[in-house]
């Protein structure tokens, strides 16, 4: 059975992406830096939790030895213009976003190559596209994100791994509810900014995700795909 990991899976987009897989039939591992949180996931589905601190090599690289499908989807937000950004907290940010990113792939893909292949998405962002308001740190660490995927891709294709990314618009999600109160902003604040007049779901995410990891996308590979109803656009 392919086994697939999800990062980040212990609530949100996270959640709703192993679920998904699940539901196509995959043995999924929902890792968290909450081992509550993954557990409480993990539970309901009947799937293996694991606590994973994306940050710290020496936990990642054991959790990747047989992952046949990665999907990193643990990040953190930041809610300031550069001026305002605390070293620490771009350095956290990046840590997790950017770095956590890397380490997943890094230890997974030997392990990919190996078995004659594998998928591997990776969650960026809207931000990493477009410019938004005091969202410096992350805008960045999604950026880096994407050009990530992009390489890696190439870096790739011919050991049969396919590695691409979405990036998500806003999402009611815990973790956008987190920033909302953190910033000062609103839910109908953020809903009205949308062209169309809402906010996106963890599932609509969660689908786009489980089509560029399974073979129903074969032929993509280092693309991005934007989920965001309209607002790159607009």
């Amino acid at each position: 059975m392919t086994r697939a990991l999800v990062t980040g899976g212990g609530s949100g987009i996270g959640a709703a992406v192993a679920r998904r897989l699940v539901a196509d039939g995959l043995e999924v591992v929902v890792s968290d830096a909450s081992l509550e949180a993954a557990g409480a996931v993990a539970s309901e589905l009947g799937a293996q939790a694991l606590r994973l601190d994306v940050r710290d090599e020496q936990q990642v690289a054991p959790a990747m030895a047989d992952v046949d499908v990665l999907i990193n989807v643990a990040g953190i937000g930041s809610t300031t213009n550069a001026p305002e950004t605390p070293l620490d907290v771009w350095e956290n940010v990046f840590a997790v976003n950017a770095r956590g990113t890397f380490l997943c792939c890094k230890h997974a893909i030997p392990g990919m190559i190996a078995r004659g292949g594998g998928s591997i998405v990776n969650v960026a962002s809207v931000a990493a596209l477009v410019g938004l308001r005091n969202r410096a740190a992350y805008s960045a660490s999604k950026g880096a994100v994407v050009s990530l995927t992009r390489a890696l891709a190439i870096d790739h294709v011919a050991d049969g791994i396919r590695v691409n990314a979405v990036c998500p618009g806003t999402v009611d999600s815990p973790w956008v509810r987190r920033l909302v109160e953190e910033s000062g902003e609103s839910l109908d604040a953020l809903r009205q900014r949308q062209p169309m007049g809402r906010l996106g779901t963890p599932e609509e995410i969660a689908e786009s995700v489980a089509y560029l990891a399974s073979d129903r996308a074969a032929f993509v590979t280092g693309s991005v795909l934007v989920i965001d109803g309209g607002l790159t656009a607009a």
